[in-house]
């Protein structure tokens, strides 16, 4: 059990005392901007706790369906969960609801390629976003979670209370807001955004439906990028029988590893004499790396005690060690937390040995295009001379860019100019305190706004992946929960 999940009923009572008391007649209204997994587990789990008097639930979501987003709105057969399905669930304290739901709908018969030899299950990623769905529904389908499709465009305080304003011409007055909006799309170097704008092939992000589409099956193919994106873009053009050469071209070259043969036990504790530097962290993990490996252990019992351990190790380290492991060590945590599903490891290994593939450590110095191909000038890492090559396509699989995230979202641009929001200064997302409720450019905390899911992930440290997501989720319908029976006590004094 995580820090968040222990602490999600803890309240932050000086703050909850801002909140202005809502009027006699009025059921006290939470809107969710965002309905993806984050949104929908606020959604789900704020239903089902104990606010005193039951709020309207609003989640605003153009899809059709909540808890899919762009991770798990997806029919491509090659995108596939890169969790066990035995550790993947919306409940906190039953993380293997969703592989019992698997079960009881016999939900991979048409996917054989789903379960390993050692039972474990890797289903297609589209079927966890139905999972979701299943939960949500019977909420929907009783009214006490109401589905928005609409994009929110504006957001402001008005009166003590949140006006929001979506692309369909509604507005909703709302008591609390939770922002849980998804990952900004990857952001391509800036000259090569300019420079290949214009080719056909230039493919900058990937979660458009039918982006890779454009690449034919002989294509040369050279992917900015090296981590789940990447292998996720690679898997799906095998997928559709391509069968050209890929570059995937990153700064450190580093591969995103694969999962253990067998289940390893957690290694190591972090927390109980916390390291204040990311460095002492490093050669802490480094050193129990060493320690499990002689006892038969490998690197994935640490990381992932490391991940267990991770709001703590994070709470730990002052703002300015956090921009250093930032900095310097992300790209390395990320290749070994974020793990490829087996049957995507298999698709990228095929292709290594084949020669089809080739991991580069460098940077795209210069790119221009020349009638249909485009031309890159390549700078391997710790060599001075570039390389020139062609390609008929570039992808640019980056990641999100949590730190622009305002210029992706007007409205978010906005409420930060109006004093609102700030960026984390991890550049990680956006600031919040420890009870996830947002801070705004002069330090000052909104009570009656949070944030959900990995834009707190400046405060709250490992929040990209499950079960951290769920638990964060709990934890802000948890506090909403407390804000909301504090509001109704407030109408109704003992």
């Amino acid at each position: 059990m995580s820090g968040i999940y222990a602490r999600a009923l803890q309240v932050n009572i000086p703050a909850l005392m801002h909140l202005k008391p809502l009027p006699m007649s009025e059921q006290p209204v939470v809107a969710i901007i965002g309905g993806g997994l984050s949104g929908a587990g606020v959604a789900y789990h704020l239903a089902r706790a104990n606010c005193g008097e039951p709020p309207v639930i609003m989640v605003f979501e153009p899809r059709a369906e909540l808890g899919r987003g762009i991770a798990y709105d997806t029919d491509d057969p090659a995108h596939r969960i890169n969790v066990p399905a035995a550790k993947m669930s919306l409940q906190p304290d039953d993380l293997g609801e969703f592989q019992a739901w698997i079960e009881a709908r016999d939900a991979v018969a048409d996917d054989p390629g789903a379960r390993q030899s050692d039972g474990t299950l890797f289903p297609r990623r589209r079927l966890f976003g139905e999972y979701v769905a299943s939960l949500l529904k019977p909420l929907l389908e009783e009214g006490v979670v109401l589905h928005n499709r609409a994009r929110v465009i504006g957001l402001e305080r008005r009166g003590g209370r949140w006006s929001i304003q979506d692309d369909k011409g509604g507005v909703t007055e709302a008591d609390i807001v939770a922002i849980a909006t998804s990952h900004p799309p990857p952001a391509a170097p800036g000259r090569l955004a300019v420079s290949l704008a214009a080719h056909p092939r230039f493919v900058a992000d990937t979660t458009k439906p039918g982006a890779l589409g454009v690449i034919g099956r002989h294509d040369r193919v050279l992917v900015i990028g090296n981590g789940l994106t990447a292998a996720d873009v690679i898997a799906s053009l095998a997928e559709r029988g391509h069968d050209g050469p890929v570059t995937a071209i990153s700064r450190r070259g580093l591969r995103s590893r694969g999962h253990a043969p067998v289940l390893q036990q957690l290694f190591g504790d972090f927390v109980s004499d916390a390291a204040h530097s990311a460095l002492a962290l490093l050669v802490r993990i480094r050193a129990d790396i060493e320690a499990a490996k002689a006892q038969g252990i490998s690197w994935h019992g640490v990381i992932d005690q490391v991940r267990a351990q991770g709001h703590e190790l994070w709470q730990a380290l002052p703002v300015d060690e956090r921009r250093r492991l930032v900095r310097h060590l992300r790209p390395y945590w990320d290749v070994h937390r974020f793990r490829i599903a087996p049957q995507v490891e298999a698709v990228l290994d095929t292709a290594v040995a084949a020669g089809r593939l080739e991991i580069l450590a460098g940077s795209v110095a210069d790119a221009r295009i020349e009638g249909e191909l485009v031309v890159c000038s390549l700078q391997p890492r710790h060599r001075r001379q570039s390389l020139e090559r062609s390609y008929d396509a570039v992808v640019v699989t980056t990641g999100p860019a949590h730190g622009g995230i305002l210029e992706t979202q007007p409205w978010l641009a906005a409420l930060a100019a109006s004093g609102h929001l700030s960026l984390d200064p991890t550049g990680l997302g956006l600031a919040c305190t420890e009870q996830s409720e947002a801070i705004g450019p002069s330090g000052k905390a909104e009570p009656s706004l949070l944030i959900s899911g990995p834009l707190a992930r400046g405060t709250f440290g490992e929040l990209m992946g499950l079960p951290q997501v769920t638990e964060h989720a709990f934890f802000v319908a948890g506090e909403i929960a407390a804000k909301l029976r504090l509001i109704m006590e407030s109408r109704h004094p003992a």
